[in-house]
C-alpha cells in the first residue's frame, strides 16, 4: 500500500511548522509530545493497583522458543485489522514470558534514569529505544519471529522489517497521551506499517491502556484540524471533532500477555494512569520490506537516523538496524 496522501493539514505559521528536522534525543522528544495533550485539571486520587500474578518465569532459551512459534491468525482477524487499524490479541505471549520482559524493562530502566519505575518516578512519562542491539533477551522479544508472522499477515505482505523498538513507560500519574497516528512519525513511504504494543502487566483501564478510535478510514476526518508543534489545540481539536462525528473509541483492559497491532493511520490515545505502578510496555514497529526513507522527513519524526543509520531520503529503509523480522532465515 502506497502513501495515500493524507497529510497533517500544515497551514504555515511558527507554532505549525514542523518542516525541521528534531535535533534533540529520544526522551526530549517525549517530553515535548506528552506535553501536546489535552488534560483535565482535577486528577483523580491514585489507586492500588493488583498484585502481579506468581508464575513460573521461563529461561532465556525458553522466551526464545515460544517467540519462534506462529500465531495463527482467523480471516476474521485479518479482517476486523484491516477495516478497523486495530486489533487485540489474546495469549501471543505467555504470563512468564510478559513478566520476565518487564523485569528486564525496569531494570533498564532503572540504569538510565537512576529511579525505580514503580516507586520512585512520578507524573512523567520515560522512554528508551534501539535496546535490542546491546540486549540479547531484548532482542528476542524485538526480532520476535511470532509478532513480524502477525505483523505480515495483517498487512498481507510477504516480508517486514524493524523500524525501531520502543520501551515506554507511563508512571504513577502521569498524564494522557495525546490524540495521534503514526504515519507522520516513521518517514517511510509505505502505509504498509504496523506497531505490536506488548504491555509488560496485566493493563486495567485505570492504568492508561493504549485506546483506539474506529474505523480505519476516521483519520480522513481529522485532515481538518492543523496540528500544532506547541500548545494542546491539536488535541483537543482531535477529540472534538471524534465526538461531532460519533467515533467510536476501544478503550479496553489488556489481560496479562494480551498484545495490540496498530496500523499507522489508526488514531489512538491512552488516558492517565491512576494507579501506583508504573504502565510500562514494549512497542515494535515493522514496516513492509522494501519501503524507501521519504524525501523531506520532519521534527515528527524524531532522530529517524539513528533507527536507519546511513540511510539517505529516498533510498532503501535497510539497515543492518533494520533486520527483516519475517519470514524466518532458514540458512
Amino acid at each position: 500500500m502506497k502513501k495515500s496522501g493524507d497529510k497533517i493539514n500544515s497551514k504555515i505559521s511558527d507554532a505549525a511548522d514542523i518542516s525541521k528536522p528534531w535535533d534533540k534525543d529520544n526522551q526530549a522528544w517525549w517530553d515535548w509530545y506528552v506535553g501536546l495533550a489535552d488534560n483535565d485539571k482535577k486528577k483523580d486520587p491514585i489507586i492500588n493497583a493488583e498484585p502481579l500474578p506468581n508464575v513460573a518465569i521461563p529461561t532465556d532459551d525458553e522466551v526464545v522458543s515460544e517467540l519462534t512459534e506462529v500465531y495463527p491468525l482467523k480471516n476474521e482477524q485479518i479482517d476486523f485489522f484491516r477495516k478497523n487499524g486495530f486489533i487485540k490479541l489474546k495469549k501471543v505471549f505467555s504470563p512468564g514470558v510478559v513478566l520476565k520482559l518487564r523485569a528486564e524493562l525496569i531494570k533498564l530502566l532503572k540504569k538510565e534514569f537512576d529511579v525505580d519505575p514503580d516507586k520512585e518516578a512520578h507524573d512523567r512519562f520515560l522512554s528508551l529505544e534501539m535496546t535490542w542491539p546491546k540486549n540479547e533477551l531484548l532482542r528476542s522479544y524485538v526480532l520476535s519471529p511470532r509478532l513480524g508472522q502477525i505483523s505480515a499477515d495483517l498487512l498481507g505482505v510477504s516480508a517486514v522489517r524493524l523500524y525501531h523498538d520502543n520501551v515506554l513507560a507511563k508512571q504513577a500519574g502521569c498524564g494522557r497521551t495525546p490524540w495521534h497516528f503514526d504515519d507522520h512519525h516513521f518517514p517511510l513511504d509505505t502505509n504498509d506499517v504496523v506497531t505490536a504494543w506488548v504491555p509488560a502487566q496485566p493493563t486495567p483501564v485505570e492504568m492508561g491502556p493504549l485506546s483506539f478510535a474506529y474505523p480505519l478510514d476516521v483519520h480522513k476526518i481529522v485532515n481538518a484540524v492543523t496540528f500544532e508543534k506547541t500548545g494542546t489545540g491539536y488535541d483537543r481539536g482531535v477529540s472534538e471533532i471524534f465526538r461531532k462525528n460519533g467515533v467510536t473509541v476501544n478503550e479496553t483492559p489488556f489481560e496479562l500477555g494480551e498484545v495490540s497491532f496498530h496500523h499507522n493511520l489508526n488514531f489512538h490515545t491512552a488516558s492517565r494512569n491512576r494507579t501506583n505502578r508504573s504502565r510500562i510496555a514494549l512497542a515494535n514497529t515493522y514496516f513492509r520490506d522494501g519501503a524507501r526513507v521519504i524525501n523531506s522527513p520532519t521534527m515528527v519524526s524524531g532522530d529517524w537516523q539513528k533507527f536507519m543509520p546511513n540511510v539517505k531520503p529516498g533510498e532503501v529503509a535497510a539497515s543492518p538496524l533494520n533486520p527483516i523480522c519475517w519470514p524466518i532465515d532458514v540458512k
